[in-house]
């Protein structure tokens, strides 16, 4: 018989400390998921303390989020200005002048057991100068500056892909807050002035406020952001940098005026010492420069981004630091950590709002009750250490390919690797296969994306690919090529999805 476990020990308080992004994702996923249960959710942020607000970008798991919520595309798109994001575009990484896109989605069509991109590297060999983003709808979707949904049943791999957003993140936490308030979350404006502990065990009993008020919970979940007030601070739990691997530790973040129709891709440029975002949103663009202080000073950073803004800046850049790493857990005790609060890696594949998902997903599946188990607690901080690894891994196979001149984009080439991260690159070199670890944010087709932009191809490929005779492969690649292009051709400018999603939520609102 399964036990439910007893009333008195269930779980009856929560206390989210910090608003912004990561704290109301985390009220709003957790006041449905817990609606009818007699939980109660508190929320304390001050008005006084401002967020950081740097990633405007998302991947596609942002739109499973939102939909668990009740809430549609067309309705957090206009709700929160977004434009629809369908790959990131890499400019000037592998050497000036060279750009490629990572999509959302599949590249060509596997073939009696054997994966696309076998067949596209023996075509390669041969002289086929066709580039792997020719065999992608998100490719082209996103590198031509159109956007259409996703049909249910493409009818074969080539029509599989899908989509994110970009947002004003303020506009989108404000969103979450009305919808979890609706579901019943209590918000309290005021600053933590003390963190009490439990005397026999040190868990966290309460938080004394500067109203003077006193704020007793059974679980704390932390967004207080790069501080870390609960996990960091008050439990001590300390923290693990990965800066020698990711060399960047900052960045100017500017907003400035649209110039254009906005692109359907987020674009990311390589600069003198780290890169450049650029994310359209519907009445201005988010840019900003992530740098590394080693190789380029605050004012020599400030004059690039600057320079290179195509629109005219709407702000004074603002300067932000940061360590990427990781808490070393990301649960202690009764408090678990959100956001920035657990750890920090830079925006290249828009990963900061995607790993607040997944937290908040492992907290709902794994939700405590008053005796947080050890076994419990193990394995939400397995998952977290080992997720957010594989993501770090990622962002680091980006530098470590570049082709770039200068001392910075040297370094990252030279640099030592982990060791997770040299296995994939020597499967890949050596026969064109994919390792695969559990609790990876991204595919073998995102990491086939990043290998084949920076032309890092393999020594071998499968040999049951040359089962196709060169003219037949030829004539399939040709085809597939021209039936992406023809369906691209097909669907609407970017400008004039965001009117069909504006009038969808038009409807919504009538209905």
């Amino acid at each position: 018989m399964v036990n439910g476990g007893s009333v008195a020990n269930a779980i009856r308080r929560v206390v989210i400390v910090g608003g912004g992004t990561a704290g109301w994702m985390a009220a709003a996923a957790l006041s449905a998921h817990l609606a009818g249960t007699g939980v109660s959710i508190t929320l304390i942020e001050s008005s006084d303390i401002g967020t950081i607000g740097v990633g405007e970008a998302t991947i596609p798991t942002i739109r499973r989020f939102y939909g668990q919520l009740g809430m549609s595309d067309a309705e957090v798109m206009q709700a929160c200005q977004a434009t629809a994001k369908f790959g990131i575009r890499f400019v000037d990484w592998l050497r000036p002048g060279h750009d490629f896109v990572h999509p959302f989605g599949r590249f060509g069509q596997d073939l009696k057991g054997v994966d696309f991109h076998h067949y596209w590297l023996a075509a390669h060999a041969a002289g086929d100068p066709a580039p792997l983003g020719d065999y992608s709808l998100g490719s082209l979707l996103a590198g031509e500056g159109h956007a259409t949904l996703p049909v249910p049943d493409p009818g074969s791999q080539l029509g599989i892909f899908d989509w994110a957003l970009h947002f004003d993140a303020a506009l989108f936490a404000q969103h979450m807050r009305r919808f979890a308030e609706r579901m019943g979350v209590a918000r309290v404006d005021a600053r933590i002035t003390d963190v009490a502990l439990r005397g026999e065990d040190g868990f966290i009993e309460a938080l004394a406020l500067d109203s003077g008020a006193r704020v007793e919970g059974d679980l704390f979940v932390d967004c207080s952001g790069f501080r870390s007030l609960l996990l960091g601070e008050a439990l001590g739990v300390g923290y693990a940098d990965w800066s020698h691997w990711l060399l960047c530790d900052g960045a100017f973040a500017l907003q400035s005026e649209r110039v254009g129709p906005p692109p359907s891709c987020t674009t990311v440029t390589a600069r003198s010492a780290g890169w450049q975002w650029r994310i359209p949103l519907r009445v201005r663009e988010g840019n900003g420069l992530v740098f590394s202080s080693r190789f380029q000073s605050d004012d020599e950073a400030r004059e690039e981004l600057l320079a290179q803004v195509p629109g005219k800046p709407v702000m004074e850049p603002r300067r932000l630091r940061f360590a990427p790493g990781r808490r070393q857990v990301a649960w202690a005790k009764n408090c678990v950590a959100l956001g920035l609060a657990s750890g920090f890696l830079e925006p290249l594949e828009s990963t900061s709002i995607a790993l607040i998902e997944t937290g908040i997903e492992r907290l709902k599946q794994l939700f405590p009750d008053k005796d947080f188990d050890p076994a419990v607690i193990a394995e939400y901080n397995a998952q977290s250490a080992e997720e957010i690894e594989r993501v770090r891994d990622f962002l680091i196979l980006h530098y470590k390919l570049n082709g770039r001149s200068g001392a910075f984009w040297q370094a990252c080439r030279e640099m030592a690797v982990p060791d997770t991260l040299n296995a994939k690159l020597a499967l890949w070199r050596a026969r064109g296969a994919f390792v695969r670890y559990r609790w990876e944010m991204f595919s073998p087709a995102s990491w086939l994306a990043i290998y084949a932009g920076f032309e890092n191809l393999p020594h071998r490929i499968d040999p049951a690919a040359a089962a196709v005779a060169p003219d037949q492969l030829a004539r399939s690649l040709a085809a597939m090529r021209r039936s992406l292009r023809e369906t691209v051709a097909d669907t609407p400018m970017h400008q004039e999805f965001l009117e069909i999603m504006d009038a969808a939520a038009a409807e919504g609102r009538a209905a």
